[in-house]
């Protein structure tokens, strides 16, 4: 089965009306190559992390600079040189939250390497070529994080057999799945939800939020086979909470 080639097609956001463009990592972000995958099998331990926040992608919007007195806002103004100037309150120091590493579903063959994925070229979400890996999505929230969605997407089949994620399709409410930290306690969560988001209906906004109750979210393709796109007609969303 071939991988799809054209992800500009795949899984095109909708634009939500009233969500917030600044929490939005990526407006026009895709899922890239979900349908197939290569048969071989990865024996390369993930990679590390990086401890430090990852960079939006070129067409998110980026937050206005602070003017500096005497710019636009009015005249400068001349402040005693004796007086250091410093925010009446200290900036919160940001919560860095561990990336996940492993992936295990009770009552599936899903019990996988978690690793880091970013945005393609084309601006689609970046899914390992192997069917025994998952991708995370970096750039947004992790598993455990106070709010927003974590993302966790992988393959549904291969060039000749089915995937481990091809049974998302058909967890049962309450199935328990558990995600491995880098250099912390793993966590638990249980499913509440598993739907078909047809692609040319696909809500990014909704799926990829910053915001809002923390939730788990495993994607996949699935529905029917589409000869002339070479590519399902659907997502298979699974929502987790934790617990």
């Amino acid at each position: 089965m071939k991988a799809p080639t054209t992800p500009e097609r795949e899984y095109r956001p909708r634009r939500t009306a009233g969500a917030a463009a600044a929490a939005m990592v990526a407006a026009a972000l895709v899922l890239s190559g979900c349908g197939s995958a290569s048969t071989a099998v990865s024996t390369q331990p993930a990679p590390p992390l990086a401890a430090s926040s990852p960079p939006a992608p070129s067409n998110s919007p980026q937050p206005p600079a602070a003017s500096a007195p005497g710019g636009p806002a009015g005249p400068a103004v001349n402040a005693p040189s004796a007086i250091p100037l410093r925010p009446a309150t200290p900036p919160a120091a940001a919560t860095v939250v561990p990336g996940p590493t492993s992936l295990t579903v009770a009552g599936t063959a899903i019990n996988m390497p978690v690793v880091p994925g970013g945005v393609s070229a084309g601006g689609a979400m970046e899914i390992p070529d192997v069917f025994d890996r998952a991708a995370w999505y970096k750039f947004g929230p992790a598993p455990g994080a106070a709010e927003g969605a974590a993302v966790i997407a992988g393959h549904i089949d291969t060039t000749s057999d089915r995937a481990p994620f091809s049974a998302l399709k058909s967890l049962a409410a309450g199935t328990v799945i558990r995600v491995g930290r880098d250099g912390a306690p793993a966590l638990t969560y249980r499913v509440v939800r598993v739907e078909l988001m047809a692609k040319d209906q696909f809500d990014g906004g909704s799926l990829f939020r910053r915001t809002g109750p923390h939730e788990l979210k495993l994607v996949t393709c699935g529905g029917r086979w589409l000869d002339e796109r070479m590519d399902y007609s659907d997502n298979v969303i699974v929502t987790a909470v934790p617990g």
